[in-house]
């Protein structure tokens, strides 16, 4: 049976809400690039999502049928999985023409919040400046309390060694008062992403 794919454009603000504990887990947001990348970041996002289908959460992603974005929703919707897509009016061309759900935000800003706010958890995968954009939003959010929500790194060949050093030095030298454990996680595979989400500390 197909799925109804819905369509709708934005036109609210997102209000960020505390949420101090998280009784269940059902939608996952991935943060990721359209770009067409070398095999090591394909099997990585294929596997998270593989992942995502087998335990039953949704996918919340940038809504593009391009790079590991494409990867990533093909994975999810293979194993059984929903997928809802949040692009943007300016990337309509490129959005993915059958996802279960997808939403055309305004601008950038509104994307990252309605992606932010959908998902119970946020995994973060190899990306450019987009994608550090992104998770800086979200980072900074759960600094101030605005939500709390696990925040992973797929941490594909070492690709957030460089980002896990620089936020280390912050912490060591003043600039980042939260306990870096409690904001966010690196995790080496999928397998770790997900038993991470499943345990979070």
């Amino acid at each position: 049976v197909e799925s109804a794919m819905m369509i709708c454009n934005i036109n609210t603000i997102i209000v960020y809400t505390s949420c101090r504990i998280i009784c269940t887990m059902n939608s996952i947001t991935v943060f990721c690039s359209a770009s067409n990348l070398d095999e090591k970041y394909v099997n990585d996002a294929y596997e998270l999502a593989r992942l995502i289908a087998l335990n039953k959460y949704e996918l919340f992603w940038g809504g593009s049928y391009e790079g590991l974005m494409r990867t990533v929703a093909d994975g999810v919707r293979e194993g059984g999985g929903k997928i809802h897509g949040v692009s943007m009016e300016i990337l309509r061309d490129v959005a993915m023409s059958d996802a279960d759900e997808m939403v055309f935000a305004k601008d950038h800003a509104e994307r990252k919040a309605i992606m932010i706010d959908r998902g119970d958890a946020i995994v973060i995968l190899a990306g450019g400046i987009g994608t550090l954009d992104e998770a800086a939003t979200v980072i900074e959010l759960k600094k101030h309390g605005l939500v709390n929500k696990p925040i992973i790194f797929l941490d594909t060949d070492g690709f957030y060694e460089g980002l896990k050093t620089q936020l280390l030095r912050m912490k060591m030298e003043g600039f980042i008062q939260n306990e870096l454990e409690d904001l966010v996680f690196f995790a080496k595979t999928p397998k770790d992403a997900i038993e991470y989400l499943q345990n979070p500390k």
